[in-house]
């Protein structure tokens, strides 16, 4: 324990430019992050409601699709597709991307990295507003069809609303996830909070003060903690502003794993 609060043992922190170092390193992650959040969300709602689909073959094939990547290991994705994707793609990437992004965000690697967490995460997200659209009681489907409702009508006005605000907690859940998940990035050689710290704890300190490899680590972990808690008070935040709203609790959706019960409710 006295190793852990030695305080020569966190001089690496206010010496030089450590700690900005491993900000700008953290830095990359929450960007990865921000934009794998975006596109999984837009694609997982669009995978759930296809999985719900009346034409048995769209529901099966995006059934299929769905498997897929939600039971490959995320790692084998990210490298897989680091030196599978095709260089085409990865020059549409660097071409399309936006000059305002950092350097190591516009090369090709990177695009590999986010590919591999949208289809991962979109798939795990799809699972979970399959449940929490479901998990509707089916009279609100009835009551809105009976009022002349059309299908689309239905999903937008009525069930995709309530369904949603169920979703919540799972759903910042697997987001939290998604943003832990970010650091596997590194191993394919993308500059980010972990390889900016293997960099501090190697013979390239800045300064001329080692950092130990326990009190970086440390430190990272007491970033992620901090923008993960912020995730958590926001998903707190929803669900209170709802309830204050409507006067209702809404029942959560608390994952995937919630299809069985749906299933069986049903």
């Amino acid at each position: 324990m006295g190793y852990l609060v030695d305080p020569d043992n966190w001089e690496w922190l206010i010496t030089a430019r450590n700690a900005r170092f491993i900000l700008e390193g953290f830095l990359v992650n929450v960007q990865i992050a921000l934009i794998a959040m975006v596109f999984s969300l837009i694609l997982g709602l669009g995978l759930a409601l296809l999985r719900l689909s009346r034409a048995r073959a769209v529901s099966t094939a995006t059934g299929l699709w769905i498997d897929l990547w939600r039971n490959l290991p995320l790692i084998l994705m990210i490298l897989y597709l680091a030196i599978a994707l095709p260089e085409p793609w990865r020059d549409a990437y660097e071409s399309a991307a936006p000059g305002f992004l950092p350097d190591v965000l516009q090369t090709g690697r990177v695009f590999a990295a986010l590919l591999a967490l949208v289809l991962y995460n979109s798939a795990v997200l799809a699972e979970i507003m399959r449940a929490g659209i479901q998990s509707l009681d089916r009279g609100q489907g009835e009551a809105a069809a009976a009022l002349g409702m059309s299908y689309a009508q239905r999903m937008r006005l009525v069930i995709l609303p309530q369904g949603l605000r169920r979703m919540v907690p799972a759903t910042i859940s697997q987001l939290i996830t998604l943003n832990k998940d970010t650091t596997l990035v590194s191993i394919i050689g993308i500059q980010e909070v972990m390889r900016h710290g293997r960099i501090l704890t190697g013979n390239n300190f800045f300064g001329g003060v080692q950092a130990p490899l326990l009190q970086v680590l440390i430190f990272i972990g007491a970033l992620f903690i901090v923008v993960n808690l912020l995730l958590s008070r926001l998903s707190r935040r929803l669900e209170i502003r709802e309830r204050e709203r409507t006067g209702t609790t809404p029942e959560p959706v608390s994952g995937v794993e919630d299809q069985l019960a749906v299933a069986t409710a049903d």
